[in-house]
């Protein structure tokens, strides 16, 4: 689907989306000096509403933090230019990224005194893995390329410069034939997807690894861990080995753009009946009876987008 809407918020400003542009010296483009997120907006039954606003703004103020970055917004500011931008193009089910980065300044590594600019983008996007994937699965390889040890870069920060690693494990993927990779840590212990967290499923129990493992602390991780517990499964944060990924009974994975996505293989070794399971298919299903809006949004992940 076309990345694509009429408007882009720049610096407190809609612009028309083809005059959203930077200078070919900014900072970020040089070091990748930003930090953003991605965040769902879902067409529920009462209308358009963004998913996990403010622990996705949350995140994106810590990660700023982590990297000296002062956003010249207050999070109510980007709380409500995010909502805006969703209503200004008239959309009702889309993808929105924030995005805070170092502009044109100077070259020096040392960044801080380049001027710090924000965008918010929103456009229409459908199932990351394609839509098919959500029941069917996903084929999946481990991957050659390691996630950062955790003296080297902060993997709780959603850092634009941190996804060049994910790049090699994306692009490595595909090229053996793969939709996605798996990366191990530094320990070899395994980790996470290019863009998503993942659980493992064996003997009714769930297992995910934990936030030691130089994963990103996902926030549809997060919620699938709380609706995972109030549905009756028993959660386990806990370091996985490769091994126990081939004799699971169901993986999945999960995450802003990939929902929660069932994987059918790893390295040609079929998990469980080779398609989506039942413990990945419950979670699923309520899942997406919240964000549609088909039951109510008992945890309050929805905050509506106002309309007119």
């Amino acid at each position: 689907m076309a990345m694509k809407a009429d408007y882009i918020w720049f610096d407190g400003a809609f612009v028309p989306w083809e005059e959203a542009k930077v200078h070919v010296l900014s900072h970020v483009l040089h070091y990748g000096s930003s930090v953003f997120e991605g965040i769902r907006c879902y067409n529920t039954k009462g209308g358009p509403a963004v998913f996990c606003l403010p622990q996705h703004i949350k995140r994106l103020y810590n990660s700023c933090k982590v990297y000296r970055m002062e956003v010249p917004y207050t999070p109510e500011e980007m709380t409500r230019a995010i909502l805006e931008t969703v209503a200004k193009n008239g959309l009702k089910e889309c993808y929105i990224r924030p995005l805070v980065f170092r502009g044109y300044g100077q070259l020096g590594v040392e960044p801080r005194t380049c001027p710090v600019q924000v965008i918010i983008a929103a456009w229409e996007w459908g199932a990351y893995l394609g839509a098919e994937a959500l029941e069917q699965g996903v084929d999946v390889g481990i991957s050659s390329w390691r996630r950062m040890a955790p003296d080297t870069f902060p993997a709780s920060t959603k850092a634009g410069g941190h996804y060049t690693n994910s790049q090699l494990i994306r692009m490595e993927a595909v090229d053996h034939g793969y939709a996605e990779g798996i990366a191990l840590d530094v320990y070899g212990y395994v980790s996470e997807g290019s863009g998503e967290n993942l659980f493992l499923v064996q003997d009714g129990v769930i297992f995910t690894p934990p936030l030691s493992a130089s994963i990103l602390g996902g926030i549809t991780r997060q919620c699938v861990i709380t609706l995972a517990r109030d549905l009756g499964y028993e959660v386990r944060e806990m370091f996985i080995s490769r091994e126990q990924l081939y004799v699971a009974d169901e993986l999945f994975f999960t995450g802003t753009a990939a929902e929660i996505t069932p994987i059918r293989s790893v390295d040609h070794i079929t998990i469980g009946q080779g398609r989506r399971g039942p413990v990945t298919a419950a979670l699923q299903a309520e899942f997406f009876k919240i964000v549609s809006g088909e039951v109510p949004d008992r945890y309050h992940w929805l905050t509506p987008v106002p309309q007119g």
